[in-house]
């Protein structure tokens, strides 16, 4: 190879060599940000860095996980399957028939209380295998029907359950209209226990997202330009009082051509309230505003006596609940809360209307009595979950303490770089 040759690769800066004729390049102008040379920081995981943040986790985890899985086996549960069991053994075959037809669909189940049940228990109804997250589904309906009774047409998002005999539905679309219909009677000891059917959806548900011109100030205010073609600017201000029946001689240079738009000049001197300027229209539109919302009130006041509105949709809790739709084909909804409490060995008959149709999609349906704890509702899951992921940390935290202790490495040993090595693995 001849070492007098021109070297192929480009001088870095700072070359000495800027005699040499400079060829064309497509190569970026060096910076260090191009070349990723700016500072950064480059933690160097340890081994007791490793452990500690595994030992860390593991301290967090496993305590809140135990808290958790304890605080849910407090919470008591009581769930009853009944879709089949409520459908008369001869109508089994036809199920689908059986809940459209208009035959008596009462029927009577035991739940027996396992443990002690303080109030409030809630009552909740479960369906599986329904899919209320289905697109279609969750864009039938109209929000702003459901806000304004006024809006009572506004039904164009609700089809195919939008209009009924040239009539608009209140409320209209798939979810109203899909309600779930099934009712509970609870009785213990041969009396009635009374279900609170209120509270239980959610509040928000039921109740409602120039230095350069500093010394130039005319032409600073001209910048402001005006929104409106009637405009002012201020010229300036005059600094003592002017007393009434004084005469103001005014000298002034007429230069600014407003003829050629048909344009017109005024000359204004103003004093100024609180409010600001002069602007009788402000009053004007704060009159007519105001007696117009007057007028109104009035009109709306004899029609509410006249003719009261009719049952507002706040009231209908069990509306709103089923209108909170689920992400998931297996949910549950609050039905009521049972304001007493359930002693262990205590049995409920349950008096039900098997009403709402699941076997045409194959749906489950089952009853639930569930207490709460600060946590919710019960959940295994979250305490699991803790505490799988902090035993897992504990373990790791282990093997590489016993790693660490048994056969330690020095930190930047290069005898462990793969060109250090005898090629033979001696």
């Amino acid at each position: 190879m001849n070492s007098n040759s021109p070297s192929t690769s480009a001088g870095g800066p700072g070359s000495a060599d800027s005699t040499a004729p400079r060829r064309n390049s497509k190569r970026p102008k060096y910076s260090r940000f191009t070349q990723q040379e700016l500072p950064a920081c480059k933690p160097i995981l340890t081994p007791k860095w490793v452990i500690s943040a595994f030992l860390l986790v593991s301290i967090v985890f496993i305590p809140i996980g135990l808290v958790s899985l304890f605080d849910s086996q407090d919470v008591v549960e009581i769930i009853d399957r009944y879709e089949t069991d409520c459908i008369p053994l001869d109508s089994r075959n036809d199920k689908v028939g059986f809940i459209q037809s208009p035959q008596d669909k009462t029927c009577h189940r035991n739940l027996t209380v396992p443990k002690l049940m303080k109030r409030p228990i809630y009552v909740y109804y479960q369906l599986d295998n329904f899919y209320q997250n289905h697109r279609r589904y969750v864009k039938s309906r109209s929000d702003q029907q459901l806000r304004n009774p006024g809006d009572e047409g506004d039904t164009s998002a609700c089809e195919p359950e939008d209009t009924a005999h040239g009539m608009p539905i209140v409320p209209c679309g798939l979810i109203a209209w899909s309600l779930f219909n099934d009712t509970y009677n609870f009785t213990l000891n041969n009396l009635l226990v009374t279900i609170n059917k209120t509270g239980i959806s959610w509040k928000s548900d039921k109740d409602h997202k120039n230095i350069p011109l500093s010394e130039q100030e005319d032409l600073i205010v001209w910048m402001r330009t005006a929104a409106l073609p009637t405009f002012r600017k201020l010229y300036g201000k005059i600094e003592v009082d002017l007393q009434a029946g004084d005469v103001i001689n005014v000298e002034l240079q007429n230069n600014y051509n407003t003829y050629s738009f048909d344009g017109k000049k005024k000359l204004v001197l103003s004093t100024t309230s609180w409010l600001g300027g002069k602007n009788d229209f402000l009053g004007i539109a704060y009159l007519v505003v105001g007696g117009l919302c007057f007028f109104l009130s009035l009109v709306f006041t004899i029609i509410y006596l006249v003719k009261p509105s009719i049952e507002q949709l706040s009231e209908q809790e069990d509306l709103i609940v089923w209108m909170r739709t689920a992400a998931l084909p297996t949910f549950r909804k609050l039905y009521g809360k049972i304001e007493v409490d359930l002693q262990a060995g205590d049995v409920i008959n349950v008096e039900l209307q098997n009403n709402y149709n699941t076997y045409s999609f194959d749906g489950k349906k089952k009853l639930v009595l569930s207490t709460t704890s600060w946590l919710g509702g019960k959940n295994d899951f979250l305490g699991i979950a803790y505490l799988v992921v902090g035993g897992l940390c504990f373990f790791l935290s282990l093997v590489f303490t016993i790693i660490y202790l048994v056969k330690p490495r020095k930190l930047g040993d290069p005898s462990y770089l793969s060109w250090n090595r005898n090629p033979g693995g001696h």
